[in-house]
């Protein structure tokens, strides 16, 4: 019985998207149907993303020892960290959704706190071919005033959110990472 409810505990968010998809179905046919295939829709998007995300997740968390990742990206990386942070975020595919089981995966190997919320940051606003589509339809100066506040602004939102965290609340975070699945 503990298992079970654990299960249902799991995967409480998809069964109450069930429930509610159940009931419009019922209610208004019409919007049921539209929202059960939206549900549908963003289910296949999210199997084909996700997997090869947890692919090289799996190839990070095994090619990349801790170690090297608290010297490039840990408490003393300095401008390093940041810089590769940036370049992580800039670089990776994906939707932002695929960005939180890197962070995890960051964070277990020992990536200071900041570093991480600037992988995060750049990944939703910085990603390079964004900047490319920016610079062809709304000029190269758009692209780059964008682009500067964008990093100034990741940077200062990363730091202060470190700052404000208690070592508790910090601590919580790491223990969370490294419990996770």
């Amino acid at each position: 019985m503990d298992k079970f409810i654990k299960t249902i505990k799991k995967y409480r968010f998809f069964l109450v998207l069930a429930a509610i998809n159940a009931v419009l179905a019922v209610i208004r046919p019409d919007i049921g149907a539209k929202s059960v295939n939206i549900s549908i829709d963003n289910a296949l998007e999210m199997l084909s993303i996700l997997p090869p995300i947890f692919v090289l997740l799996g190839l990070l968390d095994v090619w990349v020892k801790k170690e090297t990742m608290i010297k490039y990206m840990g408490e003393k990386s300095g401008i390093v960290g940041v810089l590769l942070a940036f370049f992580l975020g800039s670089a990776a595919a994906g939707p932002l959704y695929a960005a939180f089981p890197v962070a995890v995966v960051l964070l277990k190997k020992g990536s200071k706190l900041s570093n991480v919320l600037i992988m995060i940051g750049a990944w939703s606003t910085t990603k390079i071919p964004l900047l490319l589509f920016e610079a062809s339809a709304m000029g190269i100066r758009f692209m780059a005033l964008r682009l500067v506040l964008d990093l100034f602004g990741i940077a200062a939102i990363a730091y202060t959110t470190e700052k404000m965290l208690s070592l508790e609340e910090k601590a919580e975070i790491y223990l969370k990472a490294e419990k996770s699945e």
